[in-house]
């Protein structure tokens, strides 16, 4: 019987240069970038940090938001701990929003999303900024979209309160409790993410508008805004409409007093009125 031999362990696969991904996440309510490192960025501009251990590249947002390119996961947890202290708020780890996105380069083929891989022509670092920008904006728009989910949906009790009994009742006052974390929500999708804005990147590569905004349009990045800034704008109105309704019933428990205090005044008058016609010399 021949002699068997074990068979030579097969290395495994390298990895292929020409794919790779990108992974976004959405660290806390912001991230003061001037103290994690110098850089030469103009206004809201992310900062770009290169990762020579792991030959990754990590893009970095002011309002929370962090992505990384060729970043293995230790690589991408060793600069979490590094940048973790300049972190404003930060979510605790099952609050992070994740958006993971698979990136194939292809010199001959259109640059264009097909399903969750996005084909580039080349890994140009202005092309990742982008890819970055939108990536990071998703994040910023899933994170807003399911805190304001909750909120949205103590509008039905209070809907069906007003229909059933004419008032606002409690769930008026927990509506307007939120009313103030609502129109925080919009200020930092608007002002923050800026997520309706153009990068000013393409200040400087006009010819990767075209890219952006088919990125832009296949994240549906507008859309979402839409949808949020209404859910946004029906709490606001809800939360106004049970204000109103506060005052109002504040108003007539007033003008109710009012009333008494002047019935009870008739009735004391009355009441002297009749006690004086038992006085001596009463008429």
């Amino acid at each position: 019987m021949p002699e068997s031999h074990p068979s030579p362990a097969v290395p495994p696969p390298a990895p292929d240069p020409a794919a790779f991904q990108a992974r976004a996440l959405l660290l806390g309510q912001g991230i003061d970038l001037a103290a994690v490192g110098a850089t030469d960025r103009t206004g809201a501009a992310p900062l770009i940090l290169a990762l020579p251990e792991a030959a990754g590249l990590a893009v970095l947002f002011r309002y929370g938001a962090a992505v990384f390119f060729r970043t293995p996961p230790a690589a991408i947890a060793a600069t979490l701990r590094r940048i973790d202290p300049h972190v404003r708020q930060p979510f605790a780890a099952h609050e992070q929003e994740t958006e993971l996105l698979d990136i194939r380069l292809d010199a001959l083929g259109k640059e264009a999303l097909e399903g969750n891989t996005l084909v580039l022509a080349d890994a140009a670092p202005e092309k990742l900024q982008l890819v970055a920008d939108i990536l990071a904006k998703s994040v910023s728009l899933a994170h807003h979209e399911r805190s304001i989910e909750r909120q949205f949906e103590r509008i039905e009790p209070f809907a069906v309160n007003l229909d059933h009994w004419g008032r606002g009742g409690r769930a008026a006052r927990e509506l307007l409790q939120h009313l103030g974390t609502a129109l925080l929500a919009e200020h930092r999708v608007v002002a923050g993410a800026r997520v309706d804005d153009s990068p000013e990147l393409l200040w400087d590569h006009p010819e990767l508008e075209r890219l952006w905004a088919r990125l832009r349009d296949e994240f549906e990045i507008r859309e979402r805004f839409a949808a949020l800034h209404g859910k946004l704008t029906l709490i606001s109105r809800t939360a106004e409409t049970a204000l109103d309704l506060m005052q109002n019933r504040r108003a007539l428990r007033v003008e109710w007093a009012i009333v008494g205090l002047i019935v009870f005044e008739i009735v004391i008058t009355l009441v002297q009125w009749w006690l004086a016609g038992f006085r001596p010399g009463g008429v």
